[in-house]
């Protein structure tokens, strides 16, 4: 009998996380995701999840063998065992929870938008306090319809398969012109030369391109937003069948938290703690 490919895949998948003991963990990264994972002057990938996997390695007393991939073929790499583990700065969201299992939270972001700093927007939409959409409280309802009522008829920019992707598309998709980019740089690039009106993307990786000479002239806007498509926190992604290999990353990253190794990484590559 020949049995589908699908059916193949998934069995393949099955048997490469069966609880084995692992001496070297491969762990997935995209690298184009400053300051969450990025390939530095050198070559070497390097950034706050590069320096943080090391450190749950350590802990696990196994050895990290990162790995960059393309964003939008991470969560296939991940199922069809090409990685034992995915850090690309990865929301947990009930979506992606259907595919893969998650560790527990080691970083919590917000998202905002980014327009350049010379276009009517930057005027339009000022900077308002955090909102939580989970709840959607009148305060969020309220900022919600101010980004609709501004970007109305505008083009947005966001990277494909991502929670920045599906707020445009649920919240904004039916008046705004979508352009979907496979990296942050190409996204940004396209931001400063005007080419589209406004990206949304992680405060954190603006903040860190506002250091760089594509970001100088850009803007934040908007309110900080968490919660609902944002899902809660960043986390690690593992396959559904690997229950052993999840409690120790979930035991590392306790620890990590707790001796106050995430918050002072956080603060070395992002300048503020946003440790869960």
């Amino acid at each position: 009998m020949r049995v589908p490919l699908i059916v193949l895949c998934l069995v393949m998948a099955a048997k490469t996380g069966l609880g084995a003991d692992r001496s070297t963990i491969k762990i997935g990264t995209e690298g184009f995701y400053p300051p969450w994972n990025v390939v530095g002057d050198g070559g070497e990938l390097e950034g706050f999840e590069i320096d943080l996997a090391n450190d749950l390695c350590r802990r696990m007393k196994v050895t990290c063998d990162i790995i960059g991939q393309r964003w939008d073929g991470m969560l296939p790499a991940l199922t069809s065992g090409k990685f034992d583990l995915v850090m690309a700065g990865m929301m947990i969201t009930q979506e992606r929870e259907q595919i893969i299992d998650f560790s527990a939270c080691y970083a919590a972001d917000v998202a905002a938008f980014a327009v350049r700093a010379d276009h009517a927007l930057a005027q339009t939409i000022t900077p308002s306090a955090k909102v939580d959409l989970t709840t959607f409280s009148p305060e969020a309802k309220a900022a919600v319809t101010a980004l609709r009522q501004a970007l109305a008829g505008t083009a947005v920019g966001v990277q494909v398969a991502t929670t920045h992707a599906d707020f445009v598309k649920s919240y904004l998709g039916d008046l705004v012109d979508i352009t979907y980019f496979d990296t942050l740089e190409n996204l940004a690039l396209d931001l400063n030369a005007q080419r589209i009106d406004a990206a949304l993307s992680s405060r954190a990786y603006w903040m860190r391109l506002a250091e760089s000479e594509t970001g100088e002239d850009l803007a934040v806007i908007g309110p900080d937003m968490i919660g609902d498509v944002f899902g809660r926190g960043v986390g690690i992604g593992l396959r559904k069948d690997d229950p052993k290999l999840r409690a120790q990353v979930n035991n590392a990253i306790e620890d990590a938290l707790a001796d106050g190794t995430v918050a002072r990484l956080a603060r070395q590559w992002f300048g503020y703690d946003l440790s869960c």
